[in-house]
């Protein structure tokens, strides 16, 4: 057989697993295409005299996950990164003087929650019992179908899973079946934060999420996340994948109903013989097909419920900072304004809520001796008006709150100061409404009910990535590429 030519648009986390696992087929030959002049998508990278930022992901979750990607290919992951265990996991910050650093010990977890609420360590006991088994079924069996048939759902025993997994419950609901003080549901419900709804909304399977952080602990790869796919490109290359980068895909052409000619914004053209598309869904969907070999209407794309935005800060700062740990989620407002301003009457928040890690408390390496790595995050709803005077109010709006709760002059010790947001996300990435993370994970947008993983009408061309299955965050995109390249394989008698 002569070998096959898999084209793979995008080198983020899902396209460099897809591309991996196929270029170990010895009938295929793969190469990458990246828009960008650097790997990793989202989870880029970038340098400012001695400051080191990652882009966007920095938490190492679901470790295991990790451990069977590299294992895939003969590999493990210290063959490429050295992994440190935080401890605290992180600190949750509910006002001034009123934060709970996260152990990572589960007994010293459990003892922190009874001074809380008397008999909620025992409750977290049997939280964490029904957490796992759906860690177990979800992680290690759900989210590596395909699912493009019902029929994939069909046997007996994963009903019975699905009914035992609580997909129709609300993770709300979940939570206050076990603890009741105001901290404690807080805590437990900002995991499905990453999962692009409210705990309302999102189904009580996602309570894996909880096993993930408490079980199996908050990680950090040393230099930075960026070192993840470091380790990828390097094991993709080493497996036969060539890596094209400023290789932004302008159209895939379709010759008699298969995806033949890819071509560059330069004018070349690249022969495909398969592709996998793992750039952001919605602008292969409609911007680099013939509109009559679109998988679905504009009015489609326009009613899915996206995953938050973010408006993010990298700051280097010129001295060391206090009473703030690697990962700090600053709760020192209500949710529910926030949660309002995001999912259902879409505007800049009022008092958001934001995320500050500061990784040079763990790692000098990322930050010149003496001083610090800033990173800040706001959730923000897709689709805003973005613009500079915008930002700058959001940034003197936390940094007030940081410096105040923190007890430090910040602001007047900040060096080297970027923003992103919006359309920077729509920019660098077509990222559809300018999303950070996907499509969020409702109970109408789970498996079968997600944007397909292969085109309805181009017969050749598959998709990989946030947007389809199985849905927005790092181990999932890795899955997701794992789950696209078996389907090739199989689809292509490879």
């Amino acid at each position: 057989m002569s070998k096959k030519h898999v084209v793979v648009i995008g080198s983020g986390f899902a396209g460099l697993s897809a591309a991996t696992h196929l270029a170990i087929n010895p009938n295929c030959s793969v190469t990458l295409l990246e828009k960008n002049d650097t790997p990793g998508g989202r989870a880029r990278k970038f340098e400012h005299q001695g400051f080191v930022f990652d882009m966007g992901p920095s938490w190492y979750w679901m470790p295991d996950v990790f451990e069977d990607y590299f294992a895939h290919f003969g590999k493990k992951p210290a063959d490429y990164y050295d992994l440190i265990r935080l401890d605290p996991s992180y600190a949750v910050i509910y006002g001034a003087n009123d934060t709970l650093d996260i152990p990572a010990d589960l007994d010293q977890f459990k003892a922190m929650l009874d001074r809380i609420e008397p008999g909620a360590g025992a409750n977290l006991d049997k939280f964490l019992a029904q957490a796992k088994y759906k860690y177990e079924v979800g992680i290690h069996d759900l989210v590596n179908k395909p699912s493009r048939s019902l029929l994939e759902f069909a046997s007996p025993k994963l009903v019975v899973d699905m009914v035992r997994m609580d997909i129709f419950q609300s993770m709300s609901k979940h939570v206050r079946k076990f603890f009741s003080h105001d901290k404690i549901i807080r805590l437990m419900e900002f995991p499905v934060l990453f999962l692009g709804e409210t705990a309302e909304n999102i189904p009580a399977l996602y309570s894996l999420m909880n096993y993930a952080d408490i079980a199996l602990g908050t990680w950090y790869p040393k230099k930075g996340m960026h070192e993840i796919i470091k380790g990828m490109v390097s094991l993709a290359e080493e497996k036969g994948v060539k890596i094209r980068y400023s290789a932004e895909v302008e159209e895939i052409e379709i010759v008699q109903g298969q995806a033949r000619n890819i071509r560059l914004k330069s004018g070349e053209k690249i022969d495909a013989d398969i592709v996998v598309a793992g750039a952001d869904y919605h602008h292969v969907d409609k911007h680099l097909l013939n509109p009559k070999y679109s998988n679905y209407t504009e009015a489609y794309w326009d009613k899915r419920v996206m995953a938050p935005s973010s408006l993010l800060f990298y700051l280097g700062i010129n001295k060391r900072l206090k009473n703030l740990r690697h990962h700090n989620l600053f709760f020192d407002e209500p949710l529910g304004p926030h949660a309002d301003a995001i999912y259902k009457n879409p505007r800049w928040p009022e008092k958001p809520l934001f995320y500050a890690s500061v990784p040079s408390i763990t790692d000098p390496t990322v930050a010149p001796e003496g001083m610090e790595n800033l990173f800040l995050l706001i959730p923000l709803a897709p689709d805003l008006e973005d613009s500079e005077e915008m930002r700058e109010k959001y940034f003197h709006l936390i940094m007030d709150r940081l410096e105040k709760i923190s007890g430090q002059e910040i602001r007047s010790h900040v060096i080297f100061k970027r923003s992103y947001a919006h359309s920077d996300f729509k920019s660098d990435y077509h990222a559809f409404k300018g999303n950070a993370y996907g499509l969020a994970n409702t109970l109408l947008q789970t498996a079968i009910l997600k944007p397909g993983l292969k085109n309805k009408k181009v017969s050749n061309l598959y998709y990989t990535g946030q947007l389809t299955v199985p849905g927005p965050g790092v181990p999932p995109s890795l899955i997701s590429g794992h789950v696209v390249a078996k389907e090739v394989m199989k689809e292509n008698n490879l």
